[in-house]
Formats: structure tokens, C-alpha cells, sequence
């Protein structure tokens, strides 16, 4: 009040005009903030939320002047209510409330997520009418690849180049572990010339460089993500023969006879069905 009075008094001694005097309360309104009275979210917190199959997922809800109101989690897909307050309304007990006393957040746990726990999550405050917060969950599963598998043929003395991609994780794996033979891979050994490359992203890339190829690097090479399935591929370490051959674990030269008796089976099965009839006269029987 001693605000507004003083204004007038401003307004009255600078003898300004009605005119100007309203553009001055407009712009003093409009910079003047306007005080909160009930709860409300805050929206910073992030609303899309990447959980990872077999983990826990957390979804946050931070709720500011909360006063006597209760916070609760809803599930969009079948409107049930999993938690109220402190409490869990559930028999899943993959679900659990979570709060701290004297605290603004309020949390929704998820033990070993699963694919069909993806959708709408609504955190909801108990004003009249309930007003909402949506938080959007997707449970992806990592997916772990290596390019050119499951076999891969390199010529001796050739650099094998192993790259292993993850997809899908919810953030780049910590760790990348390649092993060969399932021992883990040394790159100090007295081997040498065995370097890693790895880039971490969206798509996490790591790449496995073994220079001059010997016959002892052959065999079964994985790739370990700590956050992610592993994979393997086998590698064949080749002395100039062809790798289709060595995948069938044939050569070409014995594809050649396969082609001849089929070519034979074909003249005898005519001879047999030619030497059935019996003509006189030209007057063919067939014989029995």
C-alpha cells in the first residue's frame, strides 16, 4: 500500500499527464512479478527419461510450495495409481515411492525395467482440480555389434580391423573390454602392434587394430561392453586360399564330380526309359 501511495504522490508532483502516468503503470506490472501462491513443478528437471532393460530407472518429479498437498505417480497406459506420498499402490513390486523428508523431489523407482514399462509416466499434485506433470520413459535394450560378422576371413600378414558398435544404450558404455580366445586382450604384449580406438557417442564405436595378421591371431574375438550384451566374431587367418572353400571346409575342385554324376544319372535314367519299348514295324510295345 505505502508502494502504490507513493506512486501517486510521484505521479501528482511531476504534474505528468493521465496518458503518460498508464503506459508507467503498464510497464511497472508487466516487469513486476507476480507472486506464486500454489504448488507448481519444476520443469527443468528432464522429462524424457532412457532406462536400460534389467536396470533401475529413477523418474524425478520436483515439486516447489508444495504446503499440505500430496504427490502421486500415475500410469498413463492403464491409469493406475502406483504411488501416493511415500506410499506404493501396487503388487509390482518392481515399483517403490521414494522421498526424503524436507525435500522437493519426489521419485518413482523401476527395479529391472522392461520393455513394457515404456509410456506416459504422470506426476500428479492433490490441488482441486489434480494438476500434472507428464515424464515420458523408453526401456531399450543395448544392442552390441561387430561389423562383418560372425566370420571373418583376413589374409596373413594383413591388419585385422575389428569395429564393434553399441546402439541404443542409455549412455556410452564406461568400458569397452576385447578379449581374444576369452583372454583379455593385452596391448603391451610382446606381440605388438595391437591398438584400440574408441569413440563415445549416441552409437559408441570401438575399434580393434592387429597388424601383420599371423596364424596365431586367429580365433574368437569379443567385444564387452559394461553396459551392454557382449559379441563375438571368429577370424580366420588365411594363407591364399579362398575363404568360401574354408568356410565349407571344401575346396572348389571337389564341386567338379558332383556335376559329372548328375550328368551320368541323367544318360542312364534315358537309356532305362528308351530300352522299355520294343517297336516292329514301327509299332512300339511297351515292355513289361
Amino acid at each position: 500500500m505505502a508502494l502504490w501511495l507513493l506512486m501517486g504522490a510521484l505521479f501528482i508532483v511531476s504534474g505528468s499527464s493521465f496518458g503518460s502516468s498508464r503506459r508507467f503503470l503498464t510497464d511497472f506490472l508487466q516487469e513486476y512479478p507476480t507472486p506464486v501462491t500454489g504448488p507448481y513443478f519444476d520443469t527443468t528437471i528432464p522429462s524424457n527419461i532412457t532406462g536400460l532393460v534389467g536396470k533401475t530407472v529413477h523418474l524425478v518429479c520436483k515439486v516447489k510450495n508444495l504446503g499440505n498437498r500430496t504427490v502421486s505417480w500415475v500410469r498413463h497406459r492403464d491409469i493406475h495409481l502406483l504411488t501416493v506420498g511415500r506410499y506404493t499402490y501396487t503388487s509390482d513390486q518392481r515399483f517403490e515411492a521414494m522421498h526424503s523428508p524436507h525435500t522437493e523431489e519426489w521419485t518413482l523407482r523401476i527395479r529391472y525395467a522392461q520393455r513394457k514399462d515404456t509410456g506416459i509416466y504422470e506426476c500428479q499434485i492433490s490441488t482441486t482440480p489434480p494438476i500434472g506433470h507428464p515424464v515420458r520413459l523408453n526401456v531399450v535394450e543395448p544392442i552390441t555389434e561387430i561389423h562383418g560378422g560372425p566370420d571373418l576371413f583376413i589374409n596373413k600378414d594383413s591388419t585385422i580391423n575389428l569395429t564393434c558398435v553399441v546402439k541404443f544404450a542409455p549412455e556410452p558404455p564406461p568400458a569397452m573390454v576385447w578379449s581374444h580366445n576369452r583372454e583379455v586382450i593385452n596391448f603391451d604384449s610382446p606381440r605388438g602392434g595391437i591398438s584400440l580406438v574408441t569413440e563415445k557417442g549416441r552409437l559408441t564405436t570401438s575399434r580393434l587394430l592387429v597388424q601383420k595378421a599371423i596364424q596365431s591371431d586367429s580365433g574368437l574375438y569379443t567385444c564387452a561392453p559394461s553396459n551392454a550384451n557382449p559379441i563375438s566374431v571368429r577370424v580366420h587367418i588365411l594363407n591364399g586360399e579362398h575363404p568360401a572353400a574354408m568356410h565349407h571346409g571344401t575346396s572348389s575342385k571337389c564341386k567338379q564330380p558332383s556335376v559329372i554324376v548328375l550328368v551320368l544319372t541323367s544318360i542312364v535314367l534315358y537309356i532305362f526309359q528308351k530300352s522299355r519299348w520294343k517297336c516292329y514295324h514301327s509299332i512300339c510295345t511297351e515292355i513289361m
